[in-house]
């Protein structure tokens, strides 16, 4: 599969890319509302912070003892479902007179869902197009979901500004409604993956498979920790220009739309495997400045440069697939989002509680450099690992060995 027009022609691509479009842009507009909701009843950048990313902490129970569902739901099924709940989630946000903590307990409990329902999508996309062409389809998606988001925070933002918080929460619950129509009407009826009932053993023992080889566990901690903190640094967008917010995200929706393009069509596969850890270092870099207080147009324009650096995801998400066996698949990229997900609800989490003790702008340059000597000290690990002439040592091989595979039944 070598360019996007063979995604499109390839059956249920469409319907497939058109829900998750909705569902996208449903979640962008909810989320900005309740933080904008969230923080004009309590005037706090932690509390914003966490009403926006919080959903993302509870990931990690969900890769610890439900992430098995993943591979063995009927996938069909599952993201029709999966969709109306986030629906009547959204809705129950915009009820009035709802205490904060009634909000934060629906937050999470849309989390816990959502922990389910990365595995089961990016399992049936390679379902879908296979691991040859799952480079070219994240990028597709990645690409989509920075234009989504741009019209998701613009939109969200026009109606925050123009009517309320609440309505615009209604409108992403009508989104999500769509989503599941959508998946119901365009997807055909697949089997699960694997067979077997979900369980916590089965969950913790493919877990301890994915986690027990030296080139996924650097793969893993390359997609969550750097890109996360620098998440940190988004969720005070807020607090650090409150009027200006949806400017802010819109920006960065449209940088990392950029720095999709340029890693998933447009670099050449050698050049592109040598861009991980550069793209992560662009990712935090133009956010150290933020100590300063940069005008908003500064602020706007080292945003949108810094997102750019989330085309790194690609490359690091191309390496798990091709380390992973067949069917472990959708529980690999499940752990990759649910994890990925989890680090960016704790550092939304660790940003927010520092700029209540100091300022945004302060707490949004402390994340970005933890990012930058993170992504540091994992370059250098895989340096270290490399043999004197530059090319990975034989167990770093990206071609899965057997021996990775456990012996008798499949894992999952």
């Amino acid at each position: 599969m070598r360019s996007y027009r063979d995604l499109f022609r390839t059956p249920e691509f469409t319907p497939f890319f058109l829900a998750a479009s909705a569902q996208t842009v449903a979640q962008t507009m909810g989320g900005l509302a309740l933080g904008v909701l969230v923080y004009r009843q309590t005037a706090s950048p932690l509390l914003s912070a966490v009403s926006m990313f919080g959903s993302s902490l509870v990931q990690v129970l969900g890769a610890t003892f439900l992430l098995s569902a993943a591979d063995r739901l009927p996938p069909r099924a599952a993201l029709t479902t999966l969709p109306l709940l986030f629906a009547t989630a959204t809705a129950a946000l915009a009820l009035p007179g709802l205490p904060v903590w009634s909000l934060f307990a629906i937050v999470l409990a849309k989390g816990l869902a959502e922990s389910v329902g990365g595995g089961v999508r990016w399992g049936l996309l390679n379902e879908i197009i296979g691991k040859d062409g799952y480079l070219l389809g994240r990028s597709v998606f990645n690409m989509m979901s920075g234009l989504m988001q741009i019209a998701g925070y613009a939109t969200g933002g026009a109606l925050v500004a123009l009517l309320s918080p609440r309505l615009s929460l209604l409108a992403a619950a009508a989104l999500y409604v769509l989503a599941a129509g959508v998946v119901r009407l365009g997807l055909t009826r697949r089997p699960p993956r694997t067979t077997g009932r979900p369980s916590v053993a089965a969950t913790w023992r493919a877990n301890a498979l994915l986690w027990s080889s030296a080139p996924r566990r650097r793969v893993y901690l390359a997609l969550w920790i750097p890109n996360g903190l620098v998440v940190g640094c988004e969720s005070l967008y807020v607090s650090y220009a409150p009027e200006s917010a949806g400017t802010l995200f819109a920006c960065a929706a449209l940088g990392m739309l950029a720095g999709d393009v340029l890693v998933g069509r447009l670099l050449p596969p050698r050049v592109r495997a040598r861009l991980g850890f550069p793209l992560l270092l662009l990712l935090a870099l133009p956010y150290v400045p933020f100590l300063l207080h940069p005008p908003l147009p500064l602020a706007v324009a080292a945003v949108t440069v810094a997102s750019v650096g989330f085309g790194a995801s690609l490359v690091q998400q191309e390496r798990l697939v091709a380390l992973t066996p067949d069917e472990l698949t959708g529980h690999a990229l499940g752990l990759h989002s649910a994890g990925m997900l989890t680090l960016q609800g704790v550092a939304a989490t660790l940003a927010g509680t520092v700029a209540q003790l100091t300022s945004p702008a302060t707490a949004m340059t402390a994340m970005a450099t933890v990012s930058v000597g993170v992504t540091l000290t994992l370059m250098t690990a895989e340096r270290r690992d490399e043999d004197p002439i530059g090319t990975a040592r034989r167990d770093e091989v990206v071609t899965p060995r057997p021996a990775r595979r456990p012996p008798g039944p499949r894992p999952r």
